[in-house]
């Protein structure tokens, strides 16, 4: 707290030099649906400029006089006026959109320069139509799948939504949806992300200098805002696919004043299957979907107040069935999220955003073979309380300062079972409790027109809490003694700062260069196997045994914009040192006790530069990104204490994007990409010992997977709308893997003979998924 009354004292000095000056406020706005619209650049000349927040609001301290006041954003029409400022003036800004303009010709009134302007390295702002026009898998859009072919970030694998950013692990990277954070991100057992397109506004990725009000994570954050509802008028939007649909409906509750969304996606293949399967199969009554539901209502009950409810809901449900053993088996998991917030303008200059999260992530395993049945159940539940504060006290600095608590719950493995009227609960089910603070502030700062810098400061402390048993332990790892710890009661507890700054010097009015430093630190942990194909994942804290991740990232760019700013490019290089990095130990399978036990320890480093070439005016956009990058580990005891590569290092990750708009009826879009293998261990040799085949693997990731490469296409066709205009729809057509390009998924070892008849022949063999996939999908808008 006294940090914090230090930090506000500081800002109320900085208000207090400023009051000679007066201040023009307000929401900038989409004037079609009412939505804020976010990032948006309000200018009154050079050095006087500001965006918009995450809601919507901007601040601007101006001298008495006249000025031309300039909005802008990629997404809308260039809105300009002239104002006389002579006191305090709330100004709304409504802006035009862009998509909603049928024939209309785009004059760009202001140049698109903010990635050379602005002082934050590694972020990328992707608007919906962007990620909409990039052929789909399956004919599902995807965010994740669109934020994979960004340079510096890499996929998981064949087909799959995870992400891996400048080396570091999927467990790095904070995703929020609505300022709940997200734990699983993937559908049909990581293929699909559960991001419904139709229900998101924004979406923003940083990777590098991530800013001082994000931290808990190493290396990056994707901050997805959902919509806020239409408060205009009523409408729709959804599609029909080969395996999903969908379907969003938003409109005003009171015009205005109050606005509802709702958005809801499910698959059907297991309706359009069961026709075909037998009546008398023995795995009737098997079968795989998911749904997910997407809902949002504000309300704005005063000029200064308005409340935010949202929430999200999506389950994956699995069943197997077998009536010839009388098996069966259901695996359900998903995320549950709800957001409160409440915005509230003090005054000009000062803006606060109160926010309440609640989020829940489980995956359950049940299984019944005739009166036996046994049960698993693992997840993390969050309780958040935050807030935030924007304060403008002149053009040159935008101040943001804020505090955050989270209390976690962390299931590792709950086993529950049960035979005829006997009930079982083993005691390794263990559950871990664990809170979260931390306190931040931040200040965008113009030194001249040159030199900008965003410095902040973050300082998070983490608590493991009781109940809990800790266990003394001999040089052998077998228990002596135990400690027991009650309720709330504090069995560990680590503190730290974190230090963020960014630098930019602007060079001339197309190009800059920009630097920055980031420490942060990570307190929770994701316990994977790479054996595992279900979301079995777990998610654990820093405890006594296991401490906090420790990131120092330092990066560097180069950013230069051509032809009036119809071409953005950019290099960025970067350097991560890594602590606190976790495996598990040599041979470890996984079980039902604590993987805390099976914990190694050590460091890591990534290391690259980043390409980036987008194109963002005329029928052709899109854009190439190409990444060279080294991430390696090192583990005292692992691969006999020598380095070795990570399971995510890629040399080589080029991207092609293309768009190209032949004419309003026909838009085409096309992917190509390729990189270097993914890393493996694989055993070297064989032996036969007492008639049992024994391998001898390699030293640690030691060899690559082929290379990845495929390419896809898509054709959208737009047909001519309804009479009245308001009934509109489009059909897609996409081929994925265009020339079926057989990528590996992994490598096994097919056994042929006996060892025992001394004609036993091993071979390796690789396993592929997915072959060229056409598609098509209906869309349609009311």
């Amino acid at each position: 707290m006294r940090i914090l009354l230090t930090l506000l004292a500081i800002a109320g000095s900085l208000w207090a030099d400023a009051q000679s000056k007066y201040t023009i406020s307000g929401f900038v706005r989409d004037s079609a649906t009412g939505e804020t619209v976010i990032g948006a650049s309000v200018s009154a000349g050079e050095g006087r400029s500001v965006s918009s927040n995450q809601y919507g609001y901007y601040s601007l301290t101006l001298e008495a006089g006249t000025y031309t006041l300039s909005v802008s954003h990629v997404s809308f029409f260039t809105d300009s006026r002239s104002i006389r400022l002579t006191g305090p003036t709330p100004l709304n800004i409504d802006l035009k959109s862009k998509s909603a303009a049928m024939n209309e010709v785009i004059v760009y009134s202001k140049r698109r320069d903010a990635n050379v302007r602005n002082a934050q390295m590694g972020k990328v702002d992707l608007s919906i139509a962007q990620i909409k026009s990039v052929p789909a898998f399956l004919g599902e859009v995807d965010i994740l799948k669109t934020i994979q072919l960004l340079p510096g970030v890499r996929n998981a694998g064949e087909g799959n939504a995870g992400f891996y950013v400048r080396g570091g692990g999927p467990d790095q990277n904070l995703i929020l949806l609505d300022d709940a954070v997200v734990y699983n991100t993937g559908h049909l057992f990581g293929f699909f992300s559960i991001f419904n397109s139709d229900a998101i506004k924004n979406v923003s990725l940083i990777k590098g200098g991530m800013p001082a009000q994000y931290g808990g994570r190493l290396s990056s954050v994707l901050d997805v805002a959902m919509k806020d509802g239409n408060s205009q008028q009523f409408t729709g939007e959804g599609g029909i696919g080969l395996i999903a649909s969908r379907l969003s409906l938003q409109g005003p509750i009171v015009k205005d004043k109050a606005s509802f969304m709702v958005s809801g996606r499910r698959t059907y293949v297991d309706v359009l299957t069961k026709p075909f399967v037998s009546k008398t199969s023995t795995a009737r009554g098997s079968g795989y979907y998911f749904y997910d539901l997407n809902a949002k209502v504000n309300w704005r009950f005063s000029p200064k107040d308005r409340l935010y409810l949202s929430g999200y809901f999506g389950r994956d449900v699995f069943r197997f069935v077998n009536t010839g053993r009388s098996f069966s088996a259901d695996i359900p998991w998903g995320n549950s999220t709800a957001t409160l917030r409440w915005n509230h303008v003090f005054g000009p200059k000062l803006f606060s955003n109160t926010t309440l999260v609640y989020n829940d992530y489980h995956f359950e395993f049940g299984a019944t073979q005739n009166d036996f049945r046994v049960g698993l159940y693992s997840g993390i539940r969050d309780g958040n309380l935050k807030v935030d504060f924007d304060y403008y006290p002149a053009p040159q600095h935008k101040l943001k300062f804020g505090a955050q608590s989270t209390y976690h719950k962390f299931i590792p493995n709950l086993v529950s079972g049960s035979q005829d009227s006997t009930r079982f609960s083993p005691s390794n089910a263990e559950l871990k409790y664990a809170l979260e603070n931390a306190l931040y502030f931040q200040d965008d700062w113009d030194i001249s027109d040159k030199v900008k810098i965003n410095a902040g400061l973050r300082w998070t402390q983490f608590s493991q809490l009781g109940p809990y048993k800790k266990f003394e332990r001999d040089a052998d790892g077998n228990k002596l003694d135990s400690t027991v710890y009650g309720r709330n009661e504090i069995v560990k507890a680590y503190h730290g700062f974190e230090p963020r700054l960014t630098a930019r010097y602007q060079v001339n009015a197309s190009t800059s260069i920009k630097a920055s430093v980031t420490r942060n630190l990570q307190y929770i942990h994701l316990v994977s196997n790479s054996g595992t194909t279900l979301p079995t994942d777990l998610w654990l804290p820093s405890s006594y045994r296991t401490k906090p991740q420790v990131l120092w990232q330092y990066s560097a760019g180069y950013f230069r914009n051509y032809n009036d700013n119809t071409w953005e490019t950019s290099v960025e290089v970067y350097y991560k040192d890594m602590k606190q990095q976790i495996e598990f130990e040599e041979g470890y399978q996984p079980n039902v006790g604590d993987p805390e036990e099976h914990f190694v320890f050590g460091s890591g480093s990534s290391y690259g530069a980043e390409f980036f070439v987008n194109k963002v005016r005329g029928r052709l956009t899109g854009w190439i990104g190409y990444t060279l990058s080294w991430t390696w580990r090192k583990f005292p005891d692992l691969n006999g204490g020598e380095r070795f590569p990570a399971k995510y290092d890629r040399r080589h990750d080029l991207s092609v994007v293309a768009t190209y708009e032949l004419s309003p009826k026909w838009k085409f879009g096309g992917v190509f990409v390729f990189g270097t293998g993914n890393t493996t261990s694989l055993p070297e040799r064989f032996y036969i010992i007492n008639g049992v085949l024994t391998q001898e693997y390699s030293k640690v990731n030691q060899y690559r997977l082929k290379p990845y490469h495929r390419m896809d296409l898509s054709a959208t066709w737009t047909p001519k709308p309804f009479k009245t205009g308001r009934y509109k729809s489009h059909w897609v057509f996409s081929i994925y893997n265009v020339y079926s390009r057989l990528n590996p998924y992994f490598i096994y070892f097919d056994q042929q003979g006996s060892p025992l008849t001394n004609d036993l022949k091993v071979q390796a063999k690789q396993v592929s998924l997915f072959p060229i996939i056409p598609a098509v999908t209906w869309n349609f808008k009311f």
